[in-house]
């Protein structure tokens, strides 16, 4: 890894009328090779922090700077995958792929070519006709990530991407978006509930917690693109150390 941030967050700080400060003090820095895995309880302020870091809500104080700019308002090189997919229902696989591309008046042969490769990458090119009613949620979430990898971003920014599938499909679209790091090394940030998740996609894993929230532990994880994965015994053992860390963040030791 380089030592300059692609992505950095310093010391943010963001409210709400009717909730008051809902983050404070959050900071980190997404270095080219980095992926982050933030997990922490339920409202605490993780979608939030996405937000925040790819413009689509500004900080009451603290800077998010991109490339040494600030983040001041949504950039077409931070892409974002939110839980619900995003996809137009009205269009075809195809042309909710090459949407953002088609906005930028990205020309129509490029186009063509950056639809083709993630398409066929993520194993779409049977379905680029259909509409979204007719994928099932797998396949949906994987043209959330082919028409966020199209545009071939500098930072990915995940908020639970997975967590509406079942466990199996769960588990290989995790592995789909840690093959594609390991292809074309896109640093992301992704939000999730998921421990296990979390140790299994994260180089460092975040716990959020606390009112307001703010991050209580960071985790260096050595599991990260294991290809034992799962399969590993230690990778549960850290499992057990993150879930132990964020019981104590969350409880203050809770019940053993």
């Amino acid at each position: 890894m380089t030592s300059g941030p692609v992505l950095e967050a310093r010391d943010l700080v963001k409210s709400y009328p009717r909730r008051g400060v809902v983050l404070s003090g959050v900071s980190l820095r997404l270095g080219p090779d980095d992926t982050y895995a933030v997990v922490g309880p339920s409202g605490c302020g993780k979608s939030t922090l996405l937000y925040l870091l790819c413009g689509l809500t500004l900080p009451d104080a603290g800077t998010v700077m991109f490339g040494g700019r600030p983040v001041d308002r949504p950039r077409r090189d931070i892409a974002v995958v939110l839980q619900d997919y995003g996809l137009l229902p009205w269009k075809t696989v195809w042309h909710n792929v090459v949407l953002g591309l088609t906005i930028q008046r990205i020309s129509r042969s490029e186009r063509f070519r950056r639809a083709s490769v993630w398409l066929e990458s993520l194993g779409l090119r049977s379905r680029e006709r259909c509409f979204p009613a007719q994928l099932s949620g797998g396949e949906q979430q994987r043209v959330a990530l082919a028409r966020a990898l199209a545009a071939e971003p500098g930072v990915l920014l995940l908020d639970e991407p997975f967590s509406s599938l079942d466990a199996i499909t769960r588990e290989r679209l995790q592995h789909t978006l840690m093959h594609m790091w390991q292809r074309v090394r896109v640093p992301y940030v992704l939000v999730t509930h998921s421990v296990d998740e979390a140790v299994f996609l994260g180089r460092r894993i975040c716990i959020m917690a606390g009112s307001p929230a703010h991050f209580v532990t960071m985790v260096d994880n050595p599991h990260f693109g294991n290809p034992r994965g799962r399969s590993d015994p230690a990778f549960y053992a850290t499992v057990q150390q993150v879930r132990a860390a964020l019981d104590r963040a969350v409880n203050g030791g809770g019940v053993p």
